[in-house]
């Protein structure tokens, strides 16, 4: 797919991962919005093709809103998902078992927050007018960040090994049903 001139968006794009693959496509020529919680000062250097949207990935409403910002600069063609946390905590350990509260949290965030950035940018991204690829047509790419985690997590991981499960599992039928509208949907751990 040409990133050159496209409009992205990438969550967690403000640290780590998520800023060197923000980096990556502005030095490919795209326009990029990054979806965190922290981070403006980060982005601000980055130049006049970042604009950094403070989104809450479980918050349909802000997530609409950073699609918007993202739009500004063009149709919306990719959206990387980076956005997540851990919450390192033995099944029982020595203060007893597992708080639910701290799985279910890792489990909104990683994979329900992926869930929802993705099928909000799948909608924006449907709408546009596909583009000559290599292989046919396309309209653009969704790339969601798993780990080995989700195949192999060690002691303590529990709630982001399933979480990143969650995503592995998902995105074969995601794109299966995307396909359809020239949206390519891949997992990288």
């Amino acid at each position: 797919m040409e990133i050159k001139d496209a409009a992205a968006v990438v969550t967690g794009g403000a640290s780590g991962l998520g800023l060197a693959t923000t980096k990556r496509l502005l030095d490919r020529g795209a326009s990029v919005v990054v979806i965190d919680l922290k981070g403006e000062d980060v982005v601000k250097e980055l130049g006049p093709r970042a604009k950094f949207v403070e989104t809450n990935v479980t918050d349909p409403e802000q997530v609409s809103a950073a699609l918007d910002a993202a739009e500004e600069f063009g149709p919306l063609r990719i959206n990387v998902n980076c956005a997540g946390i851990g919450n390192a905590a033995k099944t029982l350990g020595k203060d007893g078992p597992f708080p639910l509260d701290g799985f279910k949290k890792v489990i909104e965030v990683n994979l329900v927050g992926t869930f929802n950035v993705l099928r909000l940018s799948a909608e924006r991204i449907a709408k546009t007018e596909p583009l000559a690829g290599k292989n046919g047509p396309e309209r653009g790419v969704i790339i969601n960040t798993a780990s080995v985690a989700a195949f192999e997590g060690q002691i303590g991981q529990a709630a982001y090994s399933a979480s990143k499960g969650g995503v592995v599992g998902m995105t074969l039928p995601i794109a299966r049903d995307l396909s359809r509208e020239f949206i390519r949907v891949c997992t990288i751990a």
